[in-house]
């Protein structure tokens, strides 16, 4: 995983300012863009000796270590920079209304282990927060290598996020949560830095660093029992102006049946669109099925009403999402969740896309299903409290 990378510069500029503090040159190791300490030297106009005694400070504190040689730029090969992946493990939660995925992430950003558990986000902050606090524990130490400490916790959640306060705002279906700060309660059950955010963010982010660097903006769209999307834009989650950027579930499609959501409108696109609205269209027309896997399995043995329920949400997901792709122009969009493994769901999305929207948006637009799969979440997750543990400021004050 890589941090969030800063403004950009001429080549041969100093990087930014921040960056020749010890938490600054962390920043640079940990995103790639400096390999060793010449590498540092020239982006932050530091000199060497400064350097080494920044990096030196660094390895003592176990935030780095050196990793062989690298590339020599004429003279002898530098010995090249990591982050210290041997002294830590986050774990990271992304939590659904009936299961949760859980993932031990050591310091470089590396999946070690992973696991689905089922759970009930009914019962409560305070019995869900402690089960992750138990669930962490049990993974360290099944998983994590000696010396490997855990060092904080990550989470996705099922709902709004006020990106400015924490809390979560009005999220439905998850009774008790409202107003709750996950991770400062998450923070004061264990002692450690804890992070979270909506887990369509944290989708994004997850699918995001799985691709790589070639991807520039993103649209996530999380499409299980119901329906949410993340952007990513300049190496991060897009926020808004208060966390909310993104959110279509609650978005009126047209010409949709007038089905009352839990927000109180009718003809949202959660609940004409989502999979716990397919099975419920299913269920009234007579077909025994109980969630949305069972919907997918109808599809795969050829059952016609399964298959039609399923490309016409993707149809009313792609016309809501054809705005999005005119107004934003991402690169890429990204179909995740369970909805993201139905063809005719993905078809559907793909039809409304091309019919709606403009041939210089599409030209280039890359349709396609995750690739991070049932880990986008926890990636995301882990790459959330990563970014917390080792920000500058604190790395700063640690290494002082």
């Amino acid at each position: 995983m890589v941090s969030a990378t800063g403004p950009s510069t001429v080549e041969g500029a100093p990087v930014h300012a921040g960056h020749g503090t010890p938490g600054g040159i962390l920043d640079l190791v940990r995103s790639g863009r400096s390999r060793s300490r010449a590498d540092i030297a020239r982006s932050t106009g530091l000199s060497p000796s400064t350097v080494s005694q920044r990096v030196d400070a660094l390895i003592a504190a176990g935030y780095l270590r050196e990793a062989g040689a690298g590339v020599s730029q004429g003279g002898r090969r530098p010995r090249a920079l990591e982050v210290d992946a041997s002294t830590g493990v986050v774990c990271a939660a992304d939590l659904g209304s009936h299961h949760a995925t859980f993932g031990l992430i050591d310091l470089g950003g590396h999946l070690l282990a992973s696991r689905t558990e089922q759970t009930d986000i009914s019962a409560g902050p305070a019995s869900i927060l402690r089960w992750i606090a138990e669930v962490a524990a049990e993974l360290t130490a099944e998983h994590a290598q000696p010396g490997q400490t855990l060092r904080g916790f990550g989470v996705g959640l099922p709902g709004p996020v006020d990106s400015t306060t924490g809390r979560m705002v009005s999220p439905s279906r998850m009774p008790g949560w409202n107003g709750v700060d996950v991770a400062a309660d998450l923070s004061r059950i264990t002692g450690l830095p804890a992070a979270a955010d909506n887990d369509a963010n944290l989708m994004a982010l997850g699918e995001y660093d799985s691709l790589g660097a070639d991807v520039g903006e993103l649209v996530f769209v999380k499409a299980g029992s119901s329906i949410g999307c993340g952007v990513v834009a300049f190496g991060g989650v897009y926020h808004g102006h208060h966390g909310m950027a993104g959110d279509i579930s609650h978005v009126t499609v047209p010409g949709a049946p007038a089905v009352l959501c839990s927000c109180g409108r009718i003809g949202c696109l959660d609940a004409v669109a989502g999979g716990a609205a397919i099975v419920q269209s299913l269920r009234a027309s007579g077909v025994d099925v109980t969630d949305t896997r069972e919907v997918l399995a109808l599809a795969r043995d050829a059952h016609p009403r399964a298959t039609q329920e399923l490309r016409e949400a993707g149809l009313r997901t792609g016309g809501v999402l054809a705005t999005i792709m005119n107004f934003f122009n991402p690169q890429r969009l990204v179909l995740g969740g369970i909805l993201g493994e139905a063809d005719a769901f993905v078809a559907g999305v793909r039809s409304a896309i091309y019919s709606d929207c403009l041939p210089m948006i599409t030209d280039q637009l890359d349709i396609a299903v995750s690739v991070a799969k049932e880990h986008a979440g926890i990636r995301g997750a882990g790459r959330l409290i990563l970014d917390s543990v080792f920000d500058p400021a604190a790395v700063d004050l640690v290494v002082r």
